[in-house]
């Protein structure tokens, strides 16, 4: 039923209500029906301007208006029925008075065709109404198997007159990848040539990658070198609560898409529609994505190489999607986008600093060594972030600071306005300088960037190390160093003070994460043995993926290994505890201490 029964209630209701008051109004020129006595008193007082008599019944006019004994207010028009007992000398009566007696009906009666019309009506208007809402529940609910309506057909992403397309060259830091898509961009544009030689384009490109890596640029960099339609979708607006809707959606893509081929169909996060589905024994699930993901399976499956659609498709987690999925034939190319290297980030702050007036001084080839693991995303944000901090202080340019400052902020959060009592204040100095004074003996070491007593975002203080290269693997005593540089903070605490605090929590969930990998996943303990003990989401499936001696071995080994990292970093503190009191020195004189500094006041010598 077109808008269910709420719309036909509501409808219904309106309906009566409108009735109710046409109603009144059609009868309001009739007048009340009074007693013949209350005509006759009316008549006496010489009240009666004029009537109209046919049979018994008569028609009157009152000169001034009265009240009506038997209620409902004042009357001027009224009815009566003279009784046929009644011997009165009505006419007399009349004549004494000067009543006219008039030859047509005082209240003029309504033709057939009027009360047709009349009768009609609250049919006509409740049909229109029920029209009505109908249509207002289709818009706003969307194709429900031809119950509820249909959403407009899909169309391709409209640029604005003049906006440029997005290509290539927008693209920066991910060359090897670009390389990869530009073999569809060559497809879309010369389809007949791939066709005369017996090649088939993959059906499917599918973009896997951390958040913030450029998979969306990339597809719409492909549509705009390819000159072609794109259509752009998220894979949460094909999941409805009414099974059968998104298998709907996928089939209006998809013929909308060939229509105008050749053309580029991007679906991003596909993993919502696209995990693994369970087994015939599984109960439970979501049988709307199913359905969903069976449709896409479907219409990919379907494809000829002269339809030219291509479609490319993105997601953080490629581990978890369906193996049909990404199968020969359907997404069978998939594209890793990584974050980008120290040149690649290079390139794109040019990019995104193309229309910001940077000073001369700004060496953006400095900015992208000291910000390994960045997206390109975080790279935007960095250069807009520096932008908004030069307005801010009303300067023409970007200075080297300002891209300094927006580092900070992005890497470490933003400055809080706390003060602390001075004892904190100092064992802050102390647990910083803890970390960066381990940072700069351990050998292999990330460089010590900066040393701060600033509170920033949830820390109250911050040690900033990055590498002065990209790294791709570990070595064992690299990891065992970042442990001992990790640790340096409650060494510190407890070597100075004796003491440990809380503000060791962010420490020691960094360290957690290093030695479960080391003993569990990486092979570097003895007594585990060369084997992957845990997965990768270890957190949540920790003590589910091995048995349980070899996770009392893993626990054992973990807790040694952190234990002898401690003693060492508590050791090096013992040693070298000259250097670290001048390093707490100088950051409670100065709060903030840059790299050059830092070393300089520590007395060791910066290793190139």
């Amino acid at each position: 039923m077109p808008g269910g029964w709420i719309g036909l209630t509501i409808a219904a209701l309106v309906v009566f209500v409108i009735a109710i008051l046409g109603l009144s109004f059609f009868n309001e020129g009739n007048g009340p029906t009074i007693s013949y006595t209350e005509f006759s008193k009316q008549v006496d007082n010489g009240n009666i301007t004029k009537i109209y008599s046919k049979g018994d019944a008569i028609q009157g006019q009152l000169k001034k208006a009265q009240d009506n004994p038997e209620g409902g207010g004042k009357y001027t028009k009224f009815q009566t029925q003279r009784p046929s007992f009644a011997d009165d000398k009505l006419w007399q009566n009349l004549e004494k008075h000067q009543v006219a007696v008039t030859a047509s009906p005082v209240v003029q009666q309504r033709s057939f065709l009027s009360n047709l019309l009349l009768s009609l009506a609250p049919i006509v208007l409740l049909v229109v109404l029920w029209v009505f809402f109908a249509r207002r529940f289709r818009a706003g609910m969307g194709s429900a198997g031809g119950m509820l309506g249909r959403k407009a057909p899909p169309k391709p992403v409209e640029l604005q007159p003049g906006a440029p397309r997005t290509t290539f060259a927008d693209v920066a830091g991910i060359d090897e990848v670009a390389g990869e898509l530009n073999d569809v961009v060559d497809f879309l544009k010369n389809p007949d040539a791939y066709r005369r030689m017996g090649a088939k384009m993959p059906r499917g490109v599918l973009l896997a990658g951390p958040p913030g890596t450029g998979k969306t640029l990339l597809a719409r960099a492909v549509a705009g070198e390819a000159g072609v339609p794109f259509f752009s979708a998220s894979a949460s607006e094909f999941i409805e609560m009414i099974v059968g809707v998104g298998a709907s959606r996928v089939r209006e893509l998809f013929a909308e898409a060939r229509k105008v081929a050749p053309s580029i169909i991007f679906i991003d996060e596909i993993d919502t529609i696209g995990r693994a589905r369970a087994g015939g024994s599984g109960m439970g699930g979501h049988d709307e994505r199913e359905q969903t993901l069976n449709q896409i399976l479907t219409e990919m499956d379907g494809f000829s190489g002269s339809e030219g659609v291509v479609v490319i498709a993105a997601t953080n987690r490629a581990d978890i999607l369906d193996p049909a999925l990404t199968r020969p034939g359907r997404f069978d190319r998939i594209v890793n986008v990584a974050p980008p290297d120290r040149g690649g980030r290079e390139a794109i702050l040019e990019i995104h600093t193309r229309d910001i007036p940077l000073s001369p001084d700004v060496d953006l080839s400095q900015v992208a060594r000291t910000t390994p693991g960045m997206t390109g995303a975080d790279l935007a944000n960095l250069a807009n972030e520096a932008a908004l901090l030069a307005v801010k202080r009303k300067q023409d340019q970007v200075m080297p600071t300002d891209l300094s400052e927006a580092l900070e902020k992005v890497q470490l959060g933003a400055e809080r306005a706390l003060v602390m009592p001075e004892a904190e204040r100092r064992r802050t100095a102390y647990h910083e300088s803890g970390h960066a004074l381990l940072g700069m003996l351990q050998p292999g070491a990330d460089p010590v960037r900066k040393v701060t007593i600033v509170p920033r975002g949830r820390a109250l203080g911050v040690t900033l190390s990055t590498p002065e290269a990209d790294r791709y693997s570990y070595t064992e005593e690299y990891l065992r160093g970042r442990i001992i540089g990790a640790l340096g903070g409650m060494a510190a605490e407890h070597v100075v003070y004796g003491v440990v605090t809380t503000g060791s929590e962010n420490d020691l969930e960094q360290v957690t994460n290093i030695v479960r990998g080391m003993v569990a996943r990486w092979g570097m303990s003895q007594r585990v043995g060369r084997l992957s003990a845990l997965p990768n989401d270890a957190q949540q499936a920790y003590g589910l993926a091995a048995a349980p001696a070899t996770l009392d071995s893993i626990d054992h080994e973990m807790r040694r290994i952190v234990d002898e990292c401690y003693e060492e970093a508590c050791d090096k503190l013992r040693e070298h505890r000259d250097q670290l009191d001048a390093l707490a020195e100088a950051l409670l004189a100065n709060e903030t201490l840059e790299e050059a500094e830092a070393y300089r006041i520590a007395g060791v010598k910066r290793l190139e």
